[in-house]
């Protein structure tokens, strides 16, 4: 080798040696070297120094970066960093100690676009925390922040887009605390904190806002005009609080409003005119409430509804037509409540939703389904019935779906006679097996046979373990004052224990004066034949109605026709035999 050429190795092993000592290199896209300090890394106009532990920046910065990540060390105030300051358009400090915000440490960063604060000591927003500035990101997420001065945000008014204070301990939102004019922010989150109530003109102001979360506040009440002011907003998160109710007055001047989200409150009342003000929503979620019935007026207004979701609460009533009007609904969650009447006695309850194409009603303690439990469900794609013990279903109970993909069915309570043995061809026609795990547990020779090994021949009617509905109560009008009595029976082949329940107009009488009888009824055959009935006392106005006797057993529950009650009052009586009279002898 050369001297020459042996002279040249050492040089370039010292050149090496110094891009590994001290400074580091990196080469820009246009391959131009450019300095990074040893604690950190670089990557385009990035300088990244998080988790070093640093307690101050390095010393030389360089004066290409643009954005600078300082995070998950242990600073614990804004720091100076000279000449850089004016060029960098983010900056995230999240993860330090810094206790403080300060106007005058913020002032030099003129091009900052996005600040993250998060997880740090900050305990106070004051007035004059952030001056003058470009920014448009603003995190100060899982601070302390307790207390808030009017206009803290006032400088940033013209450009903020996006602010997160989640994760503090804020109680009050101050009046004013927007500044009215020129305001952009468009998405706010207040969540986890611990705001108990929101007063009337609380976000005035906001007229760009587009999203507000408000999560897990313990929130229990909402003043009238509690956001009004807020014409943009198209979601707005209430999950996680202690709301008892839905009013318009709450919801006054969400006119653009399109999500709102409302699982995991205490709501058991829906007020009948509560959507008037926002009736562009395209999605509601009631899940996790307390609502225990579904009115006729529930949903009023609600025509543009795409997905609604009530699953997980107490529903057991819903009325005729409460779902009339939502002729946009293509989703309707209602699992887990307890509907099972619904499906088993009313006809067409969801007739008015033609464009449902989704529907769940697992765990709803369904025992039948009738031939016309879904009648008006031309559009239905998925029926999810899983988690109900059910016992039969009549024939054509699924035959108008005719677009019906997925029906999810799991039993092992069903009575395989006669009336059930269209179902195993029927699921193997339309292709459903994969989607259905049905065994019979009636009679004994078939208890615990899946209904796909079950042989044709083997589903008969020999006995009807079921109640049947034997005697009808009658319709009829009585006196005011008067009492009244209907009377419904029923028989059944099993000695499994009946039950006994009335409903008047749809809604059960849980405090009636009820009588039942049984008897052995030996004629063609071993028989139990029961026999309730109803007691009304000294009948007035508020008794007329529909009333219905449900009998129920081990086995499933028949409903009775509904027999109308008619008071009339003696003067009433007296005027029609006066006329009667009149009449006959003219």
């Amino acid at each position: 080798m050369s001297a020459v050429r042996q002279s040249f190795i050492p040089a370039r092993i010292s050149i090496l040696l110094l891009l590994f000592s001290g400074l580091e290199y990196s080469f820009g896209i246009y391959g131009k070297s450019r300095f990074c300090p040893s604690q950190c890394s670089c990557v385009g106009d990035l300088m990244d120094c998080s988790r070093r532990k640093l307690e101050k920046v390095p010393e030389q910065l360089p004066g290409w970066i643009v954005q600078l990540k300082l995070s998950n060390n242990n600073l614990d105030f804004i720091p100076d960093l000279g000449p850089v300051s004016e060029n960098l358009t983010l900056i995230s400090l999240a993860h330090n100690k810094i206790g403080e915000l300060n106007s005058e440490q913020l002032k030099p960063f003129q091009s900052l676009e996005t600040l993250d604060l998060s997880n740090n000591n900050i305990s106070k927003l004051k007035s004059l925390s952030f001056p003058s500035m470009n920014l448009k990101y603003l995190y100060i997420s899982n601070n302390r922040i307790s207390s808030m001065e009017a206009g803290c945000f006032d400088n940033l008014s013209s450009t903020l887009q996006v602010l997160k204070l989640n994760r503090n301990k804020i109680s009050s939102i101050p009046h004013k605390m927007f500044k009215l004019s020129q305001l952009r922010l468009q998405h706010l989150d207040l969540s986890r904190n611990r705001i108990r109530k929101v007063d009337g003109l609380t976000f005035q102001g906001l007229v760009a806002l587009k999203s507000l979360k408000i999560q897990r506040n313990g929130i229990s009440k909402l003043m009238d005009g509690a956001f009004w002011g807020l014409s943009s907003m198209e979601v707005l998160q209430l999950d996680y609080n202690n709301l008892t109710e839905v009013s318009k007055g709450w919801l006054y001047g969400l006119v653009m409003l399109q999500q709102l989200h409302l699982s995991q409150n205490a709501i058991s009342r829906i007020r009948h005119d509560a959507w008037e003000f926002c009736q562009k929503l395209s999605e509601l979620d009631l899940t996790s409430n307390q609502l225990a019935r579904l009115d006729e007026s529930s949903f009023v207004g609600l025509s543009l509804l795409g997905k609604l979701h009530i699953g997980n609460n107490k529903v057991s009533f819903i009325a005729d037509g409460a779902f009339r009007g939502l002729s946009s609904l293509y989703a309707l969650d209602l699992k887990n409540n307890e509907i099972s009447w619904t499906i088993e006695d009313m006809n067409g309850a969801f007739s008015a939703l033609d464009k449902l194409r989704i529907l769940s009603l697992q765990g709803n303690r369904i025992r039948s389904i009738t031939k016309k439990a879904f009648s008006g469900l031309d559009a239905l794609e998925h029926l999810d019935l899983g988690n109900n013990a059910i016992m039969s279903i009549q024939e054509n109970a699924f035959s108008q779906m005719k677009k019906l993909l997925e029906l999810h069915l799991n039993t092992s309570s069903l009575l395989c006679d006669c009336q059930l043995k269209w179902l195993p061809q029927w699921v193997v026609d339309n292709q459903f097996q994969t989607f259905i795990n049905a065994s019979c547990a009636h009679p004994q020779l078939l208890k615990g046979k899946s209904i796909f090994t079950v042989n044709q021949d083997d589903f008969v009617c020999d006995d009807f373990p079921k109640p049947q509905i034997t005697v009808q109560p009658e319709t009829q009008s009585a006196i005011k004052g008067s009492n009244v009595s209907f009377i419904c029976s029923a028989a059944s082949s099993s000695d499994s224990p009946m039950t006994f329940a009335w409903k008047k107009d749809n809604e059960a009488l849980n405090e009636a004066e009820i009588e039942n009888y049984a008897h052995l009824r030996t004629q063609g055959g071993d028989v139990m034949e029961y026999t309730t009935i109803l007691r009304l006392r000294a009948v007035d106005f508020s008794n007329e109605g529909k009333y219905q006797c449900v009998i129920s057993n081990h086995f499933g529950s028949s409903y009775s026709t509904k027999a109308k009650l008619t008071v009339n009052s003696k003067l009433t009586i007296k005027a029609i035999v006066y006329l009667l009279t009149d009449t006959s002898s003219g």
